[in-house]
């Protein structure tokens, strides 16, 4: 029996011919990362375990995103003990205030992941990699120490689940909506500790940040990654980014799937997650009236250029409604700049938004738009649970860039069609 993308690339790392879902595997690491809340619990292990060194100090990335700029004393001792360790060792990839950017949209930007690779991080989302064709999945912050000292990790080879996709997406569909669809057709577990392999004439009508969307998002379905092909437009992503030879892997014809599913792109309508998992979901004609008071664009789900411009092609001449909160997080510093050079930050403003640094912030609950109790909220980013943006109370709505803002425009739940 063949082998899957996944199953190749961690045979590779492992030194193996060939593993078969179920089998345990000891593998190299190209690249190993942790934020500023992971990271200091990985410091705290690394340190207890008695390492004096990591494997690598060019493949270790610390990136500073969920709480910074440090909103208070805690967040603000917890950069410290990662700006410490990276000093410690000289890691040429720590990245702190007015150069860091919200880590899953950073290192793609950075060209610290491309095609082939296997990566880990304390942080769930880590899966983004897969876009680029590289295994890349999230870890304890047990197993990122022992990775940041030896550059190895154990994973059991997961099975894998074929979404094949076929058409391409209508105007105001995205990646967004693509992998809220798909999570509402197989739930949040799924794809429990399976690799999710995107295939088919579809993905070539996909752009690189549709599938950096989709796979950030496969965790959402319980999946413990998410992969898409190499192709001309992979290849035109990483061209000028990375520097180094990388390995293009291809799923064997008779690879083996647990299951397939099809999916045809031109049928996916803009899509809602109503809460409180991100499987209640809706297109946009079953919403119904539903009023907002708050609206967040950004994230490292739909923080990138693609999104900015979204946004403001549907803000442009437009103002948030009365009563609405609508907040920009531009993923990076680099789409900030660029934001700025394509006038997408004068149409924020202008229609009654703010604008932040790069930061998690408000996706987790960390700060930059807390909800108060009650209050409604549609945002781009990956998790609706209770509590997860503020008040138990409050509700969040997952939802595209151009969702979110007409949404904004409208004070209620809205399809962009709606905007014009």
């Amino acid at each position: 029996m063949g082998m899957t993308m996944t199953q190749k690339i961690l045979a590779a790392h492992a030194g193996l011919d060939h593993v078969a879902a179920g089998q345990l595997i000891n593998a190299r690491l190209d690249m190993v990362l942790a934020n500023d809340i992971t990271g200091p619990v990985s410091i705290n292990e690394f340190d207890k375990a008695g390492f004096d060194s990591v494997f690598d100090r060019s493949r270790v990335s610390l990136v500073m995103d969920h709480f910074t700029p440090n909103k208070d004393i805690k967040s603000a001792e917890q950069c410290k003990k990662c700006r410490t360790f990276a000093r410690r060792f000289d890691l040429e990839n720590f990245y702190d205030v007015g150069e860091m950017g919200i880590e899953h949209a950073l290192l793609p930007e950075k060209g610290l992941v491309c095609a082939g690779e296997a990566i880990i991080g304390a942080d769930s989302h880590t899966c983004t990699y897969g876009a680029l064709g590289a295994f890349s999945t999230g870890v304890g912050s047990t197993d990122l120490a022992a990775g940041m000292a030896t550059g190895e990790a154990w994973f059991k080879v997961p099975p894998a689940i074929r979404f094949n996709l076929t058409g391409q997406l209508s105007e105001f569909v995205s990646g967004k909506d693509v992998i809220l669809h798909i999570i509402g057709l197989i739930g949040v577990d799924g794809a429990l500790y399976k690799s999710m392999e995107f295939t088919g004439p579809g993905v070539a009508s996909l752009s690189m940040e549709d599938r950096l969307c989709i796979c950030n998002m496969a965790i959402e379905a319980g999946g413990k990654n998410g992969i898409f092909p190499v192709d001309d437009i992979t290849k035109e992503y990483m061209k000028d980014r990375v520097s180094r030879p990388y390995t293009v892997y291809e799923a064997d014809a008779d690879a083996e799937y647990e299951q397939t599913y099809e999916i045809n792109l031109s049928e996916i309508r803009p899509t809602v997650s109503f809460p409180h998992l991100p499987e209640n979901t809706r297109t946009i004609d079953e919403v119904g009236d539903i009023p907002i008071d708050q609206v967040v664009i950004g994230s490292c789900t739909n923080g990138r250029l693609s999104d900015m411009k979204a946004a403001a092609e549907i803000l442009k001449g437009r103002h948030v409604a009365k009563g609405v909160r609508a907040i920009i997080i531009p993923a990076t510093q680099q789409v900030y700049k660029d934001s700025i050079h394509a006038g997408y930050i004068d149409i924020f403003l202008d229609a009654g938004c703010i604008v932040s640094t790069p930061t998690c912030g408000p996706c987790l609950g960390g700060h930059m738009g807390i909800l108060a109790a009650g209050e409604r909220c549609v945002a781009t980013t990956n998790r609706n649970f209770v509590g997860r943006m503020g008040d138990t109370t409050s509700e969040v709505y997952l939802a595209s860039p151009a969702v979110a803002a007409a949404s904004a425009v409208a004070g209620k739940i809205s399809g962009p069609e709606r905007s014009r």
